[in-house]
């Protein structure tokens, strides 16, 4: 069994859990206050959105910084003009907790997402009751069907999903299932190992209309300008912010990457 198969049958573990209280979470959900956009204020940008995240430890690279304060770390980010922050909320895997969604989301202004390992409807009411903005859906764990509703219900709860995709036939999947967001990960779940080629390779599928965030692997300017190139609109960073040493500089260094959307049709 590989990791992201270890990760899988963990989660379904936790939604058994949620559902002695999925009224209560459903409610929660409905009750929260309204989602930030994102489409709109990425889709009016000049230069690469940056979705800066908040990071602890992955299965990839070990622990990256147990001791950080989400709340303070995401304030830097948006400080330094970030456009949506990332919260990992695994906790076996990521060191992560939706306590972490809560105070980020009481320290910042910009959209929050929710980056997990989405199985089950649960999951989404449960992010969107701790005040998550955007929800990331990897098709690679979802059925086609299970992808598309849960993108939908995403929808209808005023929530931006990322739909993130690995190879052609994902991509195919997204744009099925409705995305208006697409990330694209050069990390292989399967083996953990990252190439920035694989958004130079499926960005050219994705339409004008859809939007397009390179996951994984960027760790300076130069990266962000290899993957704009190639169509990319946003970057999602992680482990590099977290171990810059100053991560409001290096934000801005990503951020200031004209976007080139001239080899996307």
């Amino acid at each position: 069994m590989h990791i992201l198969e270890r990760i899988v049958a963990t989660k379904a573990d936790e939604v058994s859990a949620l559902r002695r209280s999925a009224a209560d979470l459903r409610r929660a959900a409905e009750a929260a206050p309204p989602p930030c956009p994102v489409l709109g204020p990425l889709g009016d940008r000049a230069r690469v959105g940056v979705i800066a995240e908040v990071k602890r430890r992955s299965p990839g690279a070990g622990e990256i910084d147990m001791g950080l304060d989400p709340a303070s770390l995401a304030a830097e980010y948006e400080a330094a003009g970030a456009l949506a922050v990332s919260v990992l909320t695994d906790g076996p895997w990521f060191g992560g907790s939706l306590e972490d969604i809560r105070s980020v989301k009481r320290a910042v202004g910009v959209p929050v997402l929710r980056k997990d390992f989405v199985i089950d409807p649960l999951q989404v009411y449960e992010g969107r009751a701790a005040g998550a903005d955007m929800m990331l859906l990897i098709l690679r764990i979802l059925d086609p069907v299970l992808a598309r509703d849960l993108r939908a219900m995403i929808h209808d709860l005023g929530m931006t999903a990322l739909v993130e995709v690995h190879d052609e036939w994902e991509i195919e999947t997204a744009l099925r299932a409705g995305a208006a967001l697409v990330g694209i990960n050069n990390r292989d779940l399967s083996a953990f190992r990252t190439d920035l080629g694989v958004t130079e390779r499926l960005a050219r599928y994705l339409p004008g209309e859809v939007l397009v965030v390179s996951e994984s692997g960027i760790r300076g300017a130069d990266d962000v300008a290899r993957v704009a190139a190639a169509g990319a609109d946003a970057v999602l960073v992680g482990e590099a912010l977290v171990r810059s040493g100053d991560a409001g500089r290096l934000v801005r260094e990503l951020g200031a990457v004209p976007r080139r959307r001239e080899s996307r049709p």
